[in-house]
């Protein structure tokens, strides 16, 4: 079963927690602070994968969870870290987070972080100084990152087929290439998008066979609304009609104006295809040539038939010649050209910054900031030494200044990153 779109869940790990623990041995007196780290928790990492070819495994699992990490122990024993879970996704899959892109898997064995695990927490040997020789301090795992993914596949090809219902593009691809799709004499045989290796010439084209489009199909009439993005990334489109038409030049503006609805295709190169001449008069292939041309003077439209074997030759080596053409598209047999790749959203310590906000709500106030969070998920609040700590950092970013300009009190309700405490007396020195 052909899958192309899904929504999962993602729960990466939770760091594990520091411990708070000191040296004790017989000799050894006042051995100071020896709690062990807390292990990272494991990131969910989508792999594009050759052998896979559907999105089916998300509708049977759609919550995917990584392994928490493990908590720090005494002896400065640090946890182990969660594993990461792997999961293998076709090439072409574009990984989506409240309708942004995060990730775009073009080629095979390309990996991306889609969920990262959260750190883990310091354990008191790490809170040691000159003046603070016995720190009861340890922090908590970070929480690993929870959101629904949205994801999608979007065929690599070559060329892609397009045309109206029954213009052949299933013969097509059956005779030129090594696909089975399914074909018969009625419209909408093809449901599911099929790719095809075709050869000439000894050069090897990937097609993909796109479900026919009608009038209507970019606002989600019929069926080609859902896969009109597997022909995003091809390099040249091959625009099947049928040469029965009553009014080829129609049928080819019909596909031409759904296409100019939908991304920049109407400005892909475009080779079109009159189909099914067997038996017929040159003549009515000539006049249906010309009803086309009416439509866009500069087509370039070519004669065939697939059960016949007509024309077909000539063809596959004018798209070939288009394909060299066109190197700037993503293209399966040539993904080294690649130079633009979509960045994966990375949450490490590396991209923390300084930049915050206070907002008031209510009797609340609000703190936000990428590196204020981090240090709040990461407080015992039910540590008194934690919590302090977190407030003299508070202090030195200038948090608790802009707290106090926004009329906050010594026991006004603090709220970050969800956790609420109170600022008391011993947080405004």
């Amino acid at each position: 079963m052909f899958v192309d779109t899904a929504k999962v869940e993602l729960h990466a790990g939770n760091g594990g927690n520091g411990a708070v623990s000191f040296r004790h041995e017989i000799y050894i007196p006042k051995g100071g602070p020896d709690g062990g780290d807390g292990g990272k928790g494991g990131s969910i990492i989508f792999k594009a994968d050759k052998d896979t070819n559907t999105l089916l495994d998300f509708r049977f699992n759609p919550i995917l969870r990584a392994e928490n990490g493990k908590n720090g122990a005494g002896q400065r024993a640090a946890g182990r870290s969660g594993k990461d879970l792997i999961v293998e996704v076709p090439i072409g899959t574009v990984v989506k987070r409240d309708g942004e892109m995060i990730a775009d898997l073009t080629h095979d064995g390309q990996t991306a972080v889609i969920a990262r695990g959260g750190d883990g927490g310091f354990g008191n040997a790490h809170f040691k100084s000159s003046v603070r020789q016995t720190p009861r301090i340890a922090e908590v795992g970070e929480p690993g990152e929870e959101f629904e993914a949205e994801i999608e596949l979007k065929l690599l090809a070559d060329v892609g087929l397009v045309g109206l219902p029954n213009a052949g593009k299933s013969t097509f691809l059956s005779v030129v290439s090594n696909a089975k799709p399914e074909i018969a004499n009625y419209p909408f045989t093809t449901i599911t998008p099929n790719l095809g290796v075709a050869t000439v010439d000894k050069k090897d084209i990937l097609i993909a066979d796109i479900p026919g489009l009608i009038e209507g199909a970019t606002e989600g009439k019929g069926l080609g609304h859902a896969f009109l993005r597997h022909v995003d990334r091809t390099a040249v489109l091959l625009h099947l009609v049928d040469v029965y038409n009553d009014d080829a030049g129609k049928a080819y503006q019909t596909i031409r104006e759904e296409l100019s609805k939908y991304s920049d295709l109407s400005n892909r190169p475009e080779i079109v295809a009159l189909t099914k001449i067997e038996g017929l008069d040159p003549e009515i292939v000539e006049m249906q040539k010309q009803a086309i041309l009416k439509v866009n003077p500069s087509a370039r439209i070519y004669a065939i038939s697939s059960s016949a074997h007509e024309g077909l030759t000539e063809l596959l080596r004018v798209l070939a010649a288009e394909i060299e053409k066109n190197p700037k598209k993503i293209r399966s047999s040539d993904v080294e050209e690649v130079t633009e790749e979509m960045p994966v959203i990375t949450l490490g310590p590396e991209a923390v910054k300084d930049t915050w906000k206070v907002e008031k709500d209510g009797d609340k106030f609000i703190v936000t900031g990428e590196k204020i969070e981090k240090f709040a998920r990461r407080t015992d609040l039910t540590n008194y030494a934690s919590v302090n700590r977190l407030r003299d950092i508070m202090k030195k970013m200038g948090i608790r200044a802009e707290l106090t300009t926004q009329g906050a009190e010594p026991d006004s309700i603090i709220v970050i990153a969800g956790k609420e405490f109170t600022l008391v007396e011993e947080g405004w020195d």
